[in-house]
């Protein structure tokens, strides 16, 4: 019987249990897919020659994650790649917003779009240099982070403490006006916050796109050598050396509570696995708590507030394998591993409120990778495997554009979509098409089947707006990884501090169960407890 049983080899879930391994714990981790990974997968489905990430692929957050460094993967293998620029937003007239890692070149990118924005975005790296690491250690650690708080709280001090908490709650589309008089350094904040679920008018926007730029600026946006699933074999091996084991396609359907306490799981096909120890669910919360466990072992009105988790928007991606390089109109963005592609924050508003009002975008906002310049071994030279990925809504309720898609993600909406987007970087790189030697589709069906986790293509299992965040992510009060089951722990993206390939949500539940005291050591409580009375 191991120490604990993990539910779901994604990256949260082999952090968990690498977590567990490395404190002596027996762990055995169970996947319902084939094969570990979750959504950090690559393959060769698009063309034999080429690598493409089936899901993410840049990695600013595995590269500024504790959990992560701890595990020191590099031993196992992995390497880390850059593209020559981080990110690159063109816009419609050939102008073209830059992120590198040099901040000179950054500010230099900035200021060509405003005299003086440059000098701004120094000041904002400054900002992220004196406050960055306590404030990623803040959130990457479980809700309230005690210590890393009050380190944060002593370097706010000097930083301006009440201007900092209100710089963070501004959305970002003023933010962004507050900082920079040219639009270069606007786009770029924007765009970061649309990788998440944030309207550029949505509070706290500001606050992740930030983030997300001065990530850019520190650590690049780098991509495992060999393709995302170069990540998961390091986690997986690294686990397996420790005597941890995981075993795919074996769906877990039930998590067995008796007396109380989590004491096993049940598969699909109806093998019970114990667990001495702790279970730690890798999983979204409305399925743990909603599928996975009997409303009686569940506090009363826990359901009635998961009734109110909201997840985040859908995902469409669209993989490619070109013939050549990009040719884009804006000539600095060939270099860039990451490309945002909307004509300004004012077209990212327009497509966030066809989202919000549960539309199709006609002219959907792209987040496009250009993996092979990021890491040459991902194709034959001279070519380019590429990907776009935009967000649809969860549930459809019309088509802002003329191709009538109601969200039934069938072959003719798919195929739709996916010419939309592809008409829409056309607009950026004219004969762009051309270079198309084969394409994958990916709708929010399709990314679901491939990984439970990602319920109707939402990446990030529940919205990042702030009503669902800290002490209020899943619902309100259960802002921890422990869950009103003893023993259970909630070690997914649902869980503080959210989405990313960051590993804190699995190394947090995992040192929670860590504390936990073992179950003989509360049975000789209650045996003395009963012997006293």
């Amino acid at each position: 019987m191991p120490d604990a049983v993990v539910v779901g080899a994604g990256p949260n879930g082999l952090v968990a249990a690498n977590v567990l391994a490395d404190a002596g714990w027996s762990v055995e981790v169970l996947e319902a897919q084939d094969e570990p990974g979750g959504a950090v997968r690559s393959d060769r489905g698009v063309d034999p020659d080429f690598v493409t990430d089936v899901f993410s692929a840049f990695y600013p957050m595995a590269a500024a994650s504790r959990a992560l460094h701890a595990l020191e993967l590099e031993k196992e293998g992995l390497r880390w790649s850059h593209a020559p620029t981080v990110l690159a937003h063109p816009l419609p007239d050939g102008r073209c917003a830059l992120l590198d890692r040099d901040p000179d070149v950054t500010a230099g990118s900035a200021d060509s779009f405003a005299a003086g924005d440059g000098e701004a975005w120094h000041e904002w790296y400054a900002l992220w240099q004196r406050l960055g690491g306590s404030l990623l250690d803040s959130l990457f650690t479980p809700f309230p982070p005690l210590r890393a708080g009050a380190r944060l709280a002593a370097r706010l001090r000097a930083a301006g403490g009440l201007r900092f908490a209100r710089m963070m709650l501004l959305p970002a589309r003023r933010l962004g006006e507050e900082q920079f008089a040219g639009e270069g350094g606007r786009v770029l904040l924007a765009g970061n916050a649309l990788h998440a679920d944030l309207a550029p008018e949505s509070a706290g926007s500001g606050a992740f796109g930030w983030l997300m730029s001065m990530l850019g600026q520190a650590v690049g946006f780098p991509v495992p050598v060999g393709g995302a699933g170069a990540l998961t074999t390091a986690l997986a091996g690294r686990l397996e050396r420790r005597g941890g084991t995981v075993r795919c396609g074996e769906r877990v359907a039930d998590v067995v509570v008796r007396s109380g306490r989590a004491v096993a799981v049940r598969t699909a096909s109806g093998e019970e696995v114990p667990a001495r120890r702790a279970v730690l669910a890798a999983v979204p919360a409305p399925l743990l708590y909603g599928s996975m466990l009997r409303p009686a072992d569940l506090p009363d009105g826990l359901l009635r507030q998961l009734e109110h988790f909201q997840w985040d928007f859908s995902t469409f991606k669209v993989d490619w394998a070109l013939d050549g390089p990009v040719p884009w109109t804006a000539r600095p963005a060939t270099r860039a591993g990451t490309l945002h592609l909307a004509d300004g924050v004012d077209d990212l508003t327009r497509f966030a409120a066809q989202l919000a009002t549960r539309r199709v975008p006609d002219r959907p906002f792209a987040l496009f990778g250009q993996m092979t310049t990021a890491d040459p071994t991902r194709s034959p030279a001279g070519t380019e495997s590429a990907w776009a990925y935009t967000h649809v809504p969860q549930t459809v309720a019309g088509d802002a554009g003329a191709d009538g898609i109601t969200g039934a993600w069938d072959a003719r909406e798919r195929n739709a979509m996916a010419d939309r987007i592809e008409r829409h970087v056309e607009r950026y790189a004219p004969g762009f098409r051309a270079l198309v030697r084969a394409r994958r589709i990916l709708a929010p069906p399709t990314l679901q089947a491939r990984d439970a986790a990602l319920q109707g293509g939402a990446i990030n299992s529940g919205t990042t707006a702030l009503h669902q965040q800290l002490l209020f992510r899943p619902v309100p009060g259960l802002g921890r990884p422990e869950t009103p089951v003893r023993g259970l722990f909630l070690a997914s993206a649902s869980a503080h501090p959210g989405g990313a390939v960051h590993g804190a949500p699995g190394a947090n539940a995992a040192r929670a169960a860590l504390s936990l005291p073992p179950v003989n050591a509360l049975l000789s409580r209650a045996q003395r407890g009963l012997a006293g009375g």
